[in-house]
């Protein structure tokens, strides 16, 4: 038992939750259901990141643990914060593809993409914690925790589109690019996450994730993902300087 996890756990949710916080601005929901959805996301990441961290102090898993009553209460209490969690993502994702004016086309693309991407990861999870239980039940413990550690690279793959697109959305927003140049930027980008994280994902249910076409077609996505966070970061430099030293 390592504090590995606990950390783990912790930047991600804090980068998810903080993610979560901004891009729920430009979904179309009211200001109490926005409130309430989030409200529900912050306290079930603040008990996940808690509970996990508990046990790694008590020294014993936090997943897939029931050797006593209270390490029952706090596995069970983990499952159902995860469920919280994909209940407010889908809800979230649900009300993305809305049609919504007030945000900008470039922007609803990152968003949808990247809440689409984050249901994927917690969809994984889920698909982790139900396999891991099932093998718990039928007496093997260690092969549930060598299931559940099989399927982390997928789980990770798909877990910071939701980042990576809304910024990357963000930035192109402060260029003086047209709005279709834009969205064919933040295109690209999304295709290119897709891509990669679809072959981490493909590779680890194959049990082939170092396999050189897996490799490939990861690094044709994350070359497309870099082309286009390229061209966006050479777009706001390029509005950053000063007019007359022979740029534009």
């Amino acid at each position: 038992m390592s504090w590995r996890k606990p950390v783990t756990f912790g930047l991600s949710f804090g980068v998810t939750l903080a993610t979560i916080a901004w891009v729920a601005s430009y979904v179309a929901l009211s200001s109490r259901t926005r409130n309430w959805v989030l409200g529900a996301f912050a306290a079930a990441s603040v008990a996940e990141v808690a509970l996990i961290s508990l046990q790694r102090w008590r020294g014993v898993p936090s997943h897939l643990n029931d050797e006593t009553v209270f390490d029952a209460v706090v596995a069970r209490t983990l499952a159902a914060g995860g469920g919280v969690l994909i209940i407010t993502i889908v809800w979230l994702t649900v009300a993305a593809f809305r049609p919504n004016r007030a945000t900008a086309p470039s922007m609803r693309l990152a968003v949808r993409v990247g809440l689409g991407s984050l249901v994927g990861a917690l969809a994984v999870g889920a698909a982790m914690i139900a396999r891991g239980m099932i093998l718990v039940v039928a007496g093997d413990r260690a092969g549930a925790y060598a299931q559940m550690g099989g399927l982390k690279p997928a789980h990770a793959a798909l877990m910071h589109g939701v980042t990576v697109l809304p910024v990357l959305a963000w930035l192109a927003a402060r260029t003086r690019w047209p709005e279709n140049l834009r969205v064919r930027v933040i295109a690209l980008a999304a295709a290119g996450y897709l891509t990669a994280a679809g072959a981490v994902v493909a590779g680890t249910v194959a049990g082939a994730l170092t396999a050189p076409p897996v490799l490939v077609v990861a690094a044709l996505g994350l070359v497309a993902l870099g082309a286009a966070g390229a061209l966006t970061v050479a777009g706001v430099v390029r509005e950053r300087v000063p007019a007359g030293i022979g740029v534009r």
